[in-house]
């Protein structure tokens, strides 16, 4: 994103209100501008067509109200649809992906950065410092902080190979002489497939911190002693937050109803 640039998430529902010509002039008022230059569709919405939805944004591109539009948490197969779509009938593509990805959080890397890279889509991740728990503040065998992402997160916060992977991470940090925040930020920014990482500094100084570790370089040594902590492609423990379609979290599409034994 350049500075300056706006940058608006919606719901993926053509039906509702966060995807409709009114809920964009709404966005235009409290941005006080005339036009988005990226808006992004928050997460698939199984129940609307995608084909709708780029419709929808086709629209508001070619009325100049958005200048590129793009897609967040979206898995893999359904990131290619989009763009079978758009092409076969003539809509508007996404251009850029967003993300969740970090040194604990590294499923993206079998599927989603790749994609990414065949259709020349901007990566622009989220959360490179796991929710907090590469800040050095979250170590096994202490307390963890009262913060409210503990109380959304809790299994993440407290899942023990979140906190092992941790505690052989900052070893790796003190030894390149770094702290382990820096480490964190400057291997997102390693992957070739990443646009940008997305940052969520709550200070000046938490700022400026942040930047400085996009701007390292890590060696192949430092990035293969990452690997053997927290395996490519995976995850190191439970992660929240993450999109789980419904073929995984609704029972009734993954069970034949002529299979189900009466009770």
């Amino acid at each position: 994103m350049q500075p300056g640039s706006t940058h608006c998430h919606i719901g993926n529902r053509c039906t509702s209100t966060g995807l409709s010509p009114q809920a964009v002039e709404a966005s235009l008022r409290r941005l006080q501008t005339d036009h988005i230059d990226l808006y992004q569709i928050h997460r698939p919405s199984p129940d609307t067509d995608i084909e709708e939805t780029l419709s929808v944004l086709t629209d508001l591109i070619r009325a100049g109200k958005v200048r590129a539009i793009g897609s967040s948490t979206f898995p893999a197969s359904e990131i290619v649809e989009a763009q079978w779509v758009a092409e076969h009938r003539g809509l508007a593509r996404f251009r850029t992906e967003q993300p969740p990805y970090s040194i604990l959080n590294r499923s993206i890397e079998q599927e989603v950065l790749p994609v990414c890279q065949k259709y020349g889509m901007g990566a622009l991740v989220w959360s490179p410092l796991a929710k907090g728990m590469l800040t050095g503040r979250y170590r096994k065998g202490q307390s963890l902080p009262a913060s409210l992402r503990v109380k959304v997160f809790l299994k993440q916060m407290s899942d023990e190979s979140n906190l092992d992977a941790v505690e052989r991470l900052i070893p790796i940090a003190e030894q390149a002489g770094m702290s382990l925040t820096h480490m964190a930020m400057a291997f997102v920014m390693a992957h070739p497939g990443v646009t940008s990482a997305i940052m969520g500094p709550r200070t000046t100084q938490q700022l400026d911190d942040l930047l400085a570790g996009a701007e390292l370089a890590l060696t192949d040594e430092i990035l293969d002693r990452i690997d053997e902590v927290v395996e490519p492609g995976t995850n190191a423990g439970s992660m929240g937050a993450l999109y789980t379609p419904p073929a995984v979290t609704q029972a009734s599409l993954r069970r034949r109803p002529d299979r189900v034994a009466a009770p």
